[in-house]
């Protein structure tokens, strides 16, 4: 769940200008409907990392953002070490907060993480998912460093963000143990990979965050031209009985089907 994809659907650009609850509110209703398509899959669940942006303030709040999301039923949170308001990590302007602002930052996140698995059982707290924007204000060596003390106060993986040349995301992985996230944003600052080589340099995922928010951008004003113009778009569109599936139509017949009585 992005913060961007999240700003976008409600018509802001990802400069923090929604909140901690927005988010919450969001990753809830993202949980919700994942918990419906993995009943109707028949898988045991489908697992999602959420975009915990700054923590929205210091340390103790980034501990509660934490726990906010785990109760919202994500499986993994993102913390940057952006100052705030922070931004998309490929647009001008970023900003990172001090070093040891930073780690105490994800160091938070992690001990959050751990009271959480206390609390309601080994392995309910959320993956913890350290970013690092410090490549772009203060170099590579700089953003590695940064890197490396995530992992060392306990971050699950880490994400350089930002990379600018496929040298740079095999130096990351070289340097940098355990679980890495690949960030693959069509027209942004990093090389686009496919997935078999990201895997061979040593990364563990690999994320799209705006490949399908940017093909739908494109469909919908391809359409809107078309129905301005008086052209079909049909070959631009879904069936109907394929869009009702999609929305859940199919799913929800059955279930009223099951529970029906002869009146």
């Amino acid at each position: 769940m992005t913060g961007f994809g999240v700003s976008a659907s409600l018509g802001f650009p990802d400069t923090q200008l929604i909140s901690y609850a927005e988010m919450q509110r969001a990753a809830g209703t993202v949980s919700e409907g994942l918990i419906n398509a993995a009943l109707e899959l028949g898988v045991d669940s489908i697992p999602c990392i959420a975009d915990g942006d700054t923590g929205y303030g210091n340390a103790v709040n980034a501990k509660r953002t934490l726990f906010g999301y785990a109760r919202a039923g994500m499986a993994g949170i993102m913390i940057e070490d952006q100052m705030a308001p922070k931004r998309c990590g490929h647009v001008r302007g970023k900003s990172v907060i001090s070093f040891k602002e930073a780690v105490m930052r994800v160091k938070a996140a992690c001990n959050a993480r751990d009271e959480y698995s206390e609390q309601f059982g080994i392995g309910t707290g959320p993956l913890v998912l350290a970013r690092t924007d410090a490549l772009v204000t203060d170099g590579f060596d700089a953003a590695i460093e940064r890197c490396l003390a995530f992992r060392e106060v306990g971050a699950d993986m880490t994400f350089l963000e930002a990379p600018q040349s496929v040298d740079q995301m095999n130096e990351y992985c070289r340097r940098v143990e355990g679980p890495k996230l690949a960030n693959m944003l069509e027209y942004g600052s990093t090389p686009i990979l496919p997935p078999r080589e990201l895997k061979a340099m040593g990364y563990t995922m690999v994320a799209y965050p705006l490949t399908l928010l940017s093909a739908s951008i494109n469909t919908m004003q391809k359409a809107l031209g078309r129905i301005y113009n008086g052209e079909s778009t049909d070959d631009l569109i879904c069936s109907f009985e394929r869009t009702k599936d999609a929305v859940g139509f199919t799913r929800y017949s059955a279930e009223e089907s099951r529970y029906s009585v002869d009146v």
